[in-house]
């Protein structure tokens, strides 16, 4: 695969140079069967090395030709696109055997600061950023060069997190003086301008790790941030890595317990909630994710967008930085060789108007006459040239002046733009709330319209049994005042009668069918008084 073995020929070369017994830039086959048959069996692929014996007719190899096997034997093997995980893992792999093949020259320098896994993570970080370039001074050679400008950043890092201070003015007279760094260099440099006076192994260990992840394994930002759970709706806090295609939480900073992952895929939606939180939506699920602050918001709401916007492709994010980084370094040194040419055909346009000149001058001695205008003349012209000369230089000034200004000014645009997406994100949900307010108010007078109606119907059938209960209480009131009006009379005529007559009356009186309630109630009345006389 072109992409991998791509990213492992500066470990490769490292490597192959140190099988080299001269500088002639070649290697016996004998040495390269081991290196190719340990990249091999890191492939699954065995027995890969056998064909080094058949491949060309000499006992030893350039690297340009032993490269052109490992990509024709032994690299042709694997897909054409690897997902950058898998690749990641390979490139890992691969580095560990070259590593072992060259580590020796580096672990045996004396007063050693580093340890030899920092040693190893500083290699990783050299091959991925360093460029391959040949050797001028020697045919068949290469060199892996790391740019001033990849150095400086690592090292003020790695100043900072171990709480010293970072010279920049002594870095970049160094930087010059030095040019581009090779990987013995740069681990000198690392030791003398950022190890000063540090003696703590395990903080210097823990700064070129994250150094490390951030580079070789694309860690895009870690940190802590609150999940909530799965059946239990709290917020649990983890310590959270983000990577181009992942993020993955631990129960602690020292990311050795893994407690899941997340994939991050191209097109995640990524949104900001109530309470300093986030919500990442992806075709699995929706995550959401608390922050302890808003600046900590916004951090990880770019962070995991820019995760998002890299997570389909098949190369890491860090070789694509480096890469636009190495294009922009090219594009300054074309811009630096057309300015040179420029000033120098400004300067044979000096020269060849100073000759021109001289030959006016030597015309101007024939001419006495013309000597004075032609002396004029000449001083207009140098004059006019160091008008045009300045002008130019003021173009220039100008021009990188408003390309400052423009860049300044897109800068401001772009977080305008992201303040406005955020103010109307806040505003959508401003509305959508006002308008559950709304319909949560019609509901509410729609309940008491209909509240208030079925207290009115209540109302008048409260109305209706008044009447009715009044009705019922004046027939009552009237069947008393009857009922009392027919014991008065009984009562008067009982004492006269006998009881045969009594009883006869009594069977001879046949009342009507309203008047029998009454008339039954008045004589048992009249037996209890009769009763209690005898």
């Amino acid at each position: 695969m072109a992409v991998l073995l791509e990213n492992i020929s500066n470990c490769v070369w490292l490597a192959f140079e140190a099988l080299q017994q001269d500088k002639s830039g070649f290697v016996n086959k004998s040495k390269l069967k081991v290196l190719t048959a340990n990249i091999g069996t890191l492939l699954d692929l065995y027995g890969v090395e056998k064909g080094l014996e058949h491949f060309r007719s000499t006992s030893t190899l350039n690297f340009d030709q032993f490269k052109y096997y490992l990509q024709r034997e032994v690299f042709s093997s694997l897909p054409a696109k690897l997902q950058v995980p898998e690749l990641r893992i390979y490139e890992t792999k691969i580095a560990e055997v070259c590593w072992l093949v060259c580590r020796k020259k580096y672990i045996s320098r004396e007063h050693r600061i580093f340890s030899e896994h920092s040693l190893f993570q500083i290699f990783r970080i050299f091959c991925v950023l360093a460029d391959l370039v040949p050797d001028k001074t020697s045919e068949n050679t290469y060199q892996v060069l790391l740019h001033p400008s990849e150095v400086c950043p690592i090292a003020q890092t790695l100043t900072n997190s171990l709480g010293c201070i970072f010279d920049e003015e002594d870095f970049a007279c160094l930087s010059i003086s030095m040019g581009n760094f090779r990987l013995t260099p740069f681990i000198a440099v690392l030791e003398s301008k950022c190890l000063n006076g540090v003696k703590d192994d395990v903080a210097i260990s823990e700064a070129v790790t994250d150094i490390y992840q951030k580079i070789v394994e694309d860690v895009i930002k870690k940190g802590f941030l609150s999940k909530k759970g799965y059946i239990l709706p709290t917020m649990r806090e983890y310590w959270f890595v983000l990577r181009p295609f992942e993020l993955v939480y631990y129960k602690a900073r020292n990311e050795k317990d893994r407690c899941g992952s997340f994939p991050i895929e191209p097109g995640c939606k990524v949104e900001p909630k109530s309470g300093y939180r986030i919500s990442l939506n992806t075709s699995e699920r929706t995550l959401e994710l608390g922050t302890s602050n808003h600046m900590t918001r916004l951090q990880w709401i770019s962070a995991l967008q820019l995760a998002s916007d890299h997570s389909g492709g098949f190369q890491s994010f860090q070789r694509l930085q480096a890469a636009k980084r190495r294009l922009q370094r090219q594009g300054r040194v074309q811009e630096m060789i057309r300015a040179r040419a420029q000033l120098q055909q400004e300067r044979n346009a000096r020269q060849a108007a100073e000759g021109q000149a001289k030959e006016l001058e030597a015309v101007v001695k024939e001419e006495a006459k013309k000597l004075t205008e032609l002396e004029q003349l000449r001083v207009k012209l140098e004059k006019l040239l160091e008008e045009e000369t300045q002008a130019k230089r003021d173009e220039e000034i100008v021009r990188a002046l408003q390309a400052r200004v423009l860049a300044e000014e897109w800068e401001k645009r772009e977080e305008l733009e992201t303040l406005q997406q955020e103010q109307r994100l806040l505003l959508e949900e401003e509305r959508q709330k006002r308008r559950e307010y709304e319909e949560r108010q019609r509901e509410k007078e729609e309940q008491l319209r209909n509240a208030e109606e079925r207290l009115a119907q209540l109302e008048n059938e409260r109305r209706d049994l008044d009447k009715q209960l009044k009705t019922a209480n004046e027939k009552m009131k009237f069947a008393e005042d009857k009922k009392e009006l027919l014991e008065a009379k009984l009562y008067q005529v009982a004492p006269v009668l006998r009881d045969g007559d009594r009883v006869r009356r009594a069977h001879s009186f046949v009342p009507s069918t309203k008047e029998r309630p009454v008339i039954l109630e008045v004589r048992s009345a009249t037996l209890k008084r009769t009763n209690n006389k005898s």
